[in-house]
């Protein structure tokens, strides 16, 4: 016989209930959309593999972060394709490159949203890597100065954060001394910090275009099966200068979240990927499960892992359907 003074199922009893003694609140205001703007016009071309997301140009973009805007998405992440590409990505730091543009037409039309941008080489060079090549090695080093050129010209462009997602060591620090000289010492860096080497980015390369002609990004991205390495990363980004640290994935290392969030004492970031995402709209469509639901359950558990906020392609339907 259950005694009656422990009864765990009291406080499950209505919804009231549930409510109040809810352990985790989702809070809409820490989620961030995701958009891919491509240079060209009149450019609208949904992402077959993630349903609902599609690359435009900029006055497409526009009118998709209005929209956003007006049903209170006011936070952005953009990624850049450009119409070419090269050995050293010249098209990521451009002044007139498309992430560049689309700043600056952001800003003169749109100035009440956040906009961070990412910065890497991987969706400008040839070779889809995401630091300079030399005989199939991709490099550290000269691999720095491009990037922080690329985040200096985020910043000039109108920027309001940079975020570096590609794992060359010391590039935090090569990006905070770059904006320091320059005048832009309150500009904060969201770190891709603890970024692994994942399956779940497929669809994301579709729709950058960004898939790597040789090899892969396991020589920079972390191994899957690492999680105190995970803690040096972060730690390292944060002494050479990062205000926001996250991880990348969200669903396969909610673990690593957990541990950083213990570790730290700055913001978290998780960035809910593509391929996470994509399942979700696949076992929708095929009729596997409610969309709503496991949309919800996927961004609670990464909130009650410990991050911050969430970057998620989710967003949008998210505040479309209000569901939280």
């Amino acid at each position: 016989m259950i005694g009656d003074q422990q009864r765990p199922r009291r406080n499950r009893a209505s919804h009231q209930i549930r409510e109040l003694v809810a352990e985790t609140v989702v809070d809409r205001r820490k989620l961030i959309m995701p958009h891919f703007v491509q240079e060209g016009k009149n450019i609208r071309e949904e992402i077959v593999s993630m349903p609902g997301v599609c690359r435009v140009s900029v006055e497409h973009l526009l009118k998709d972060i209005e929209t956003d805007y007006k049903a209170g998405i006011d936070k952005i992440l953009i990624f850049g394709i450009p119409d070419k590409k090269d050995e050293v990505g010249s098209g990521a730091y451009d002044r007139n490159g498309v992430v560049q543009k689309a700043l600056r037409e952001i800003k003169k039309h749109l100035p009440g949203v956040m906009v961070i941008t990412d910065v890497c080489l991987c969706e400008y060079t040839s070779h889809g890597h995401c630091g300079m090549v030399d005989g199939g090695i991709i490099l550290n080093d000269p691999s720095l100065e491009l990037l922080a050129r690329t985040a200096l010209s985020h910043a000039e462009s109108g920027a309001d954060m940079v975020a570096p997602s590609d794992m060359m060591d010391g590039r935090v620090r090569a990006i905070r001394q770059i904006l320091d000289s320059n005048g832009f010492d309150d500009m904060p860096i969201l770190a891709y910090s603890a970024k692994y080497a994942s399956a779940f980015y497929g669809p994301f390369r579709e729709a950058a275009g960004c898939a790597p002609q040789f090899g892969d990004r396991s020589s920079y991205q972390m191994d899957s099966r690492n999680a105190r390495e995970a803690e040096k990363e972060v730690i390292l980004d944060i002494l050479e200068g990062a205000d926001i640290v996250m991880v990348k994935p969200a669903l396969s290392y909610l673990d690593v979240i957990s541990r950083i969030k213990r570790l730290v004492n700055v913001p978290l970031a998780a960035y809910n990927v593509s391929g996470e995402y994509s399942m979700v709209k696949a076992m929708a469509k095929l009729g596997y499960g409610d969309e709503a639901r496991l949309t919800k359950e996927v961004i609670i558990s990464i909130f009650r892992a410990g991050a911050d906020m969430i970057i998620s392609y989710h967003t949008r339907d998210i505040f479309t359907h209000g569901w939280f």
